[in-house]
Protein backbone atom coordinates (compact mmCIF):
# COMPACT_ATOMS: atom_id res chain seq x y z
CA UNK A 1 0.00 0.00 0.00
CA UNK A 2 1.02 3.54 -0.39
CA UNK A 3 0.52 4.62 3.09
CA UNK A 4 2.38 3.69 6.08
CA UNK A 5 1.05 4.34 9.55
CA UNK A 6 3.60 3.13 12.55
CA UNK A 7 2.36 2.13 16.21
CA UNK A 8 5.19 3.27 19.17
CA UNK A 9 4.18 0.37 21.80
CA UNK A 10 3.18 -3.28 21.13
CA UNK A 11 0.85 -3.84 24.48
CA UNK A 12 -2.88 -4.64 23.53
CA UNK A 13 -3.88 -1.50 22.54
CA UNK A 14 -0.62 -1.10 19.99
CA UNK A 15 -1.19 -4.32 18.64
CA UNK A 16 -5.16 -3.76 18.08
CA UNK A 17 -4.45 -0.71 16.57
CA UNK A 18 -2.39 -2.18 13.82
CA UNK A 19 -4.96 -5.53 13.46
CA UNK A 20 -7.53 -2.62 12.57
CA UNK A 21 -5.59 -1.00 10.38
CA UNK A 22 -4.58 -3.15 8.27
CA UNK A 23 -7.89 -5.63 8.21
CA UNK A 24 -9.52 -2.30 6.80
CA UNK A 25 -7.03 -1.73 4.54
CA UNK A 26 -6.07 1.62 5.69
CA UNK A 27 -2.33 1.61 5.84
CA UNK A 28 0.71 -0.62 5.82
CA UNK A 29 1.70 -0.96 10.06
CA UNK A 30 4.93 -1.18 11.61
CA UNK A 31 4.98 -2.24 15.55
CA UNK A 32 7.55 -1.11 17.30
CA UNK A 33 8.96 -1.72 21.02
CA UNK A 34 11.70 -2.21 23.30
CA UNK A 35 10.77 -5.54 24.36
CA UNK A 36 12.85 -8.04 21.37
CA UNK A 37 10.84 -10.60 20.09
CA UNK A 38 7.20 -8.92 21.33
CA UNK A 39 6.49 -6.41 18.29
CA UNK A 40 7.73 -9.47 15.82
CA UNK A 41 5.52 -12.14 17.07
CA UNK A 42 2.33 -10.05 17.08
CA UNK A 43 2.65 -8.37 13.63
CA UNK A 44 3.26 -11.94 12.45
CA UNK A 45 -0.04 -13.19 13.77
CA UNK A 46 -1.55 -10.81 12.64
CA UNK A 47 -0.14 -10.81 9.02
CA UNK A 48 -0.74 -14.77 9.11
CA UNK A 49 -4.90 -13.81 9.03
CA UNK A 50 -4.63 -11.82 5.98
CA UNK A 51 -5.88 -14.42 3.34
CA UNK A 52 -9.11 -15.16 5.78
CA UNK A 53 -9.52 -11.93 6.56
CA UNK A 54 -9.15 -10.63 2.91
CA UNK A 55 -6.57 -7.88 3.35
CA UNK A 56 -3.46 -7.07 1.33
CA UNK A 57 -1.97 -4.28 4.08
CA UNK A 58 1.22 -5.51 5.56
CA UNK A 59 2.20 -5.48 9.18
CA UNK A 60 5.54 -5.65 10.59
CA UNK A 61 7.47 -5.42 13.74
CA UNK A 62 10.67 -3.92 15.09
CA UNK A 63 12.88 -3.35 17.71
CA UNK A 64 14.45 -0.71 15.57
CA UNK A 65 13.21 3.05 15.77
CA UNK A 66 14.65 3.55 11.79
CA UNK A 67 11.79 1.42 10.59
CA UNK A 68 9.40 4.13 11.16
CA UNK A 69 11.28 6.12 8.18
CA UNK A 70 8.16 7.43 5.85
CA UNK A 71 5.40 6.95 8.05
CA UNK A 72 2.33 9.31 7.06
CA UNK A 73 1.36 8.83 11.08
CA UNK A 74 2.83 7.73 14.23
CA UNK A 75 0.43 6.18 16.80
CA UNK A 76 2.31 6.20 20.63
CA UNK A 77 0.78 3.91 22.83
CA UNK A 78 3.97 3.14 24.98
CA UNK A 79 3.82 4.02 29.14
CA UNK A 80 2.85 3.15 32.39
CA UNK A 81 -1.05 2.65 33.03
CA UNK A 82 -2.56 4.53 36.32
CA UNK A 83 -2.53 2.47 38.94
CA UNK A 84 -4.59 2.24 41.91
CA UNK A 85 -3.49 5.34 44.35
CA UNK A 86 -1.32 7.04 41.87
CA UNK A 87 -2.30 10.64 40.96
CA UNK A 88 -2.28 12.43 37.17
CA UNK A 89 0.77 13.96 38.19
CA UNK A 90 2.89 11.17 39.10
CA UNK A 91 2.15 9.38 36.15
CA UNK A 92 2.78 12.46 34.03
CA UNK A 93 6.43 12.02 35.31
CA UNK A 94 6.70 8.52 34.52
CA UNK A 95 5.46 8.79 31.11
CA UNK A 96 6.89 12.01 30.33
CA UNK A 97 10.57 10.84 30.16
CA UNK A 98 8.91 7.43 27.69
CA UNK A 99 7.46 10.58 25.64
CA UNK A 100 10.44 12.44 25.18
CA UNK A 101 12.42 9.52 24.44
CA UNK A 102 9.69 8.44 21.73
CA UNK A 103 9.69 12.03 20.38
CA UNK A 104 13.44 12.22 19.64
CA UNK A 105 12.87 9.12 17.11
CA UNK A 106 10.10 10.43 15.80
CA UNK A 107 12.07 13.52 15.06
CA UNK A 108 14.91 11.88 13.68
CA UNK A 109 13.31 9.44 12.04
CA UNK A 110 9.62 10.58 10.99
CA UNK A 111 10.17 14.23 10.83
CA UNK A 112 6.81 15.01 9.03
CA UNK A 113 4.47 12.25 10.71
CA UNK A 114 1.61 13.41 12.02
CA UNK A 115 1.72 11.97 15.66
CA UNK A 116 -1.30 10.81 17.48
CA UNK A 117 -1.08 10.62 21.85
CA UNK A 118 -2.69 7.46 23.46
CA UNK A 119 -0.38 7.18 26.38
CA UNK A 120 -1.81 9.07 29.61
CA UNK A 121 -2.47 11.39 31.00
CA UNK A 122 -3.54 12.33 27.46
CA UNK A 123 -3.59 15.96 27.16
CA UNK A 124 -0.48 16.56 28.98
CA UNK A 125 1.49 13.89 27.36
CA UNK A 126 0.12 15.54 24.06
CA UNK A 127 1.16 18.95 25.44
CA UNK A 128 4.55 17.50 25.70
CA UNK A 129 4.66 16.23 22.67
CA UNK A 130 3.95 18.84 20.29
CA UNK A 131 6.39 20.96 22.53
CA UNK A 132 9.25 18.42 22.52
CA UNK A 133 8.74 17.99 18.60
CA UNK A 134 8.66 21.17 16.88
CA UNK A 135 6.27 20.22 14.70
CA UNK A 136 3.14 22.22 13.37
CA UNK A 137 0.03 21.96 16.13
CA UNK A 138 -1.93 20.65 13.26
CA UNK A 139 0.21 17.62 13.14
CA UNK A 140 0.03 16.46 17.01
CA UNK A 141 -3.09 15.73 18.45
CA UNK A 142 -4.14 13.09 21.02
CA UNK A 143 -6.88 10.22 21.51
CA UNK A 144 -9.49 10.62 24.01
CA UNK A 145 -12.93 12.10 23.17
CA UNK A 146 -13.52 9.70 20.61
CA UNK A 147 -13.47 7.16 22.90
CA UNK A 148 -15.06 9.10 25.74
CA UNK A 149 -17.70 9.98 23.04
CA UNK A 150 -18.05 6.35 21.63
CA UNK A 151 -18.52 4.88 25.09
CA UNK A 152 -21.43 7.35 25.98
CA UNK A 153 -23.35 6.62 22.65
CA UNK A 154 -23.03 3.04 23.45
CA UNK A 155 -24.19 3.41 27.11
CA UNK A 156 -27.50 6.08 26.00
CA UNK A 157 -28.22 3.45 23.32
CA UNK A 158 -28.96 0.79 25.62
CA UNK A 159 -30.69 3.19 27.98
CA UNK A 160 -32.88 4.49 24.93
CA UNK A 161 -32.98 0.98 23.55
CA UNK A 162 -32.40 2.78 20.17
CA UNK A 163 -29.71 1.59 17.72
CA UNK A 164 -26.62 3.40 17.99
CA UNK A 165 -26.56 4.13 14.74
CA UNK A 166 -28.83 7.09 15.40
CA UNK A 167 -27.18 8.67 18.83
CA UNK A 168 -25.60 11.89 18.19
CA UNK A 169 -23.38 12.78 20.71
CA UNK A 170 -20.22 15.19 20.97
CA UNK A 171 -17.53 15.55 24.33
CA UNK A 172 -14.84 17.94 24.96
CA UNK A 173 -12.77 18.04 28.02
CA UNK A 174 -10.11 15.85 29.27
CA UNK A 175 -10.19 11.81 28.79
CA UNK A 176 -12.36 9.87 31.61
CA UNK A 177 -13.51 12.33 34.73
CA UNK A 178 -12.85 15.36 32.84
CA UNK A 179 -15.05 14.86 30.28
CA UNK A 180 -17.71 17.30 29.32
CA UNK A 181 -20.66 15.93 27.69
CA UNK A 182 -22.09 18.38 25.35
CA UNK A 183 -26.09 18.23 26.43
CA UNK A 184 -27.23 20.57 23.09
CA UNK A 185 -25.73 18.03 20.89
CA UNK A 186 -27.08 15.02 22.33
CA UNK A 187 -29.87 13.63 20.58
CA UNK A 188 -31.44 10.35 18.71
CA UNK A 189 -32.03 11.37 15.21
CA UNK A 190 -32.02 14.90 16.24
CA UNK A 191 -34.50 14.94 18.89
CA UNK A 192 -33.04 16.05 21.87
CA UNK A 193 -32.29 13.58 24.13
CA UNK A 194 -33.74 15.62 27.24
CA UNK A 195 -36.88 15.16 25.53
CA UNK A 196 -36.15 11.20 25.88
CA UNK A 197 -34.81 10.82 29.28
CA UNK A 198 -34.60 12.57 33.01
CA UNK A 199 -32.14 15.22 33.55
CA UNK A 200 -30.94 13.00 36.42
CA UNK A 201 -30.73 10.27 34.62
CA UNK A 202 -29.00 11.39 31.73
CA UNK A 203 -26.46 12.48 34.34
CA UNK A 204 -26.35 8.75 35.58
CA UNK A 205 -24.95 8.11 32.04
CA UNK A 206 -22.75 10.71 32.38
CA UNK A 207 -21.32 9.92 35.43
CA UNK A 208 -21.09 6.14 34.22
CA UNK A 209 -19.31 7.29 30.73
CA UNK A 210 -16.60 8.79 32.59
CA UNK A 211 -15.82 5.98 34.81
CA UNK A 212 -16.14 3.41 31.89
CA UNK A 213 -12.15 2.64 31.47
CA UNK A 214 -12.41 2.37 35.11
CA UNK A 215 -15.35 0.05 35.21
CA UNK A 216 -13.55 -2.54 32.74
CA UNK A 217 -10.16 -2.25 34.70
CA UNK A 218 -12.41 -3.44 38.10
CA UNK A 219 -13.93 -6.14 35.95
CA UNK A 220 -10.61 -7.61 34.32
CA UNK A 221 -8.87 -7.48 38.02
CA UNK A 222 -5.71 -7.08 35.95
CA UNK A 223 -5.00 -5.24 33.11
CA UNK A 224 -7.32 -2.56 31.07
CA UNK A 225 -9.63 -1.95 28.12
CA UNK A 226 -7.96 -1.87 24.80
CA UNK A 227 -10.61 -3.01 21.99
CA UNK A 228 -12.67 0.41 22.00
CA UNK A 229 -9.57 2.32 22.27
CA UNK A 230 -7.84 0.62 19.65
CA UNK A 231 -11.38 1.81 17.59
CA UNK A 232 -10.90 5.09 18.39
CA UNK A 233 -7.51 5.41 17.26
CA UNK A 234 -8.50 3.61 14.39
CA UNK A 235 -11.08 6.33 13.24
CA UNK A 236 -8.77 8.93 13.34
CA UNK A 237 -6.32 6.95 11.18
CA UNK A 238 -8.80 6.37 8.62
CA UNK A 239 -9.82 10.02 8.54
CA UNK A 240 -6.52 10.99 8.11
CA UNK A 241 -5.39 8.31 5.65
CA UNK A 242 -8.28 8.69 3.16
CA UNK A 243 -8.75 12.43 4.08
CA UNK A 244 -12.35 11.40 5.38
CA UNK A 245 -12.46 14.88 7.21
CA UNK A 246 -14.48 13.68 10.16
CA UNK A 247 -15.36 15.80 12.95
CA UNK A 248 -14.34 14.18 16.02
CA UNK A 249 -13.29 15.29 19.47
CA UNK A 250 -9.65 15.02 19.49
CA UNK A 251 -6.46 16.86 21.96
CA UNK A 252 -5.64 20.21 20.05
CA UNK A 253 -3.64 22.85 20.86
CA UNK A 254 -6.03 26.06 21.36
CA UNK A 255 -5.09 29.77 20.54
CA UNK A 256 -7.94 31.52 21.82
CA UNK A 257 -10.84 29.38 20.86
CA UNK A 258 -13.21 28.29 23.92
CA UNK A 259 -11.36 31.54 25.54
CA UNK A 260 -8.49 28.72 26.12
CA UNK A 261 -4.92 29.98 24.78
CA UNK A 262 -1.56 27.89 24.27
CA UNK A 263 -3.11 24.45 25.69
CA UNK A 264 -3.87 21.13 24.29
CA UNK A 265 -7.52 19.98 25.50
CA UNK A 266 -10.34 17.58 24.07
CA UNK A 267 -12.69 19.67 21.63
CA UNK A 268 -13.93 19.28 18.06
CA UNK A 269 -11.78 19.02 15.18
CA UNK A 270 -11.84 18.19 11.42
CA UNK A 271 -9.48 15.40 10.53
CA UNK A 272 -8.03 14.75 6.87
CA UNK A 273 -4.55 14.35 5.19
CA UNK A 274 -3.05 17.58 6.70
CA UNK A 275 -3.77 16.70 10.40
CA UNK A 276 -6.06 18.82 12.15
CA UNK A 277 -7.41 21.06 9.54
CA UNK A 278 -9.86 23.13 11.86
CA UNK A 279 -11.15 23.58 15.10
CA UNK A 280 -14.98 23.15 15.68
CA UNK A 281 -15.82 26.21 18.00
CA UNK A 282 -18.87 25.37 18.35
CA UNK A 283 -21.61 27.40 21.05
CA UNK A 284 -21.89 25.66 24.80
CA UNK A 285 -23.83 26.46 27.49
CA UNK A 286 -21.65 28.63 29.98
CA UNK A 287 -21.24 25.64 32.51
CA UNK A 288 -20.01 23.66 30.04
CA UNK A 289 -17.51 26.32 28.81
CA UNK A 290 -16.26 26.82 32.58
CA UNK A 291 -15.74 23.17 32.87
CA UNK A 292 -13.61 23.23 29.86
CA UNK A 293 -11.28 25.88 30.91
CA UNK A 294 -11.49 24.31 34.33
CA UNK A 295 -10.02 21.08 32.68
CA UNK A 296 -7.32 23.63 30.55
CA UNK A 297 -5.78 24.69 33.47
CA UNK A 298 -5.63 21.89 35.22
CA UNK A 299 -3.52 20.43 32.24
CA UNK A 300 -1.38 23.63 32.01
CA UNK A 301 -1.00 22.81 35.71
CA UNK A 302 0.51 19.92 35.37
CA UNK A 303 2.40 20.17 32.63
CA UNK A 304 4.21 23.16 34.14
CA UNK A 305 5.02 21.12 36.99
CA UNK A 306 6.61 18.51 34.48
CA UNK A 307 9.95 19.90 34.35
CA UNK A 308 10.56 16.99 31.30
CA UNK A 309 11.87 19.46 28.92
Amino acid sequence: MDKKITVVGSGFVGAMVGQRTVEKNIADVVLIDIVEGIPQGKALDIAQSASLEGFDGRITGTNDFSEMDGSHIVVVTAGFPRTPGMTREELAHKNGAIIKSVIKKIVTYAPYAIIIIVTNPLDVMTHLAWKLSGFPHSHVMGMGGVLDEARFKYFLSLELQVSIKDVEALVLGSHGESMIPIESFTAVKGVPVTELISKKRFQEIVKRTKQGGAEIVSLLKTGSAWHAPSSSVTAMIESIIRDSKRMLPAAAYLQGEFGIEGMHIGVPVILGSRGIERICEIPVKEDELKDLRTAAESVKKIYENLKIE
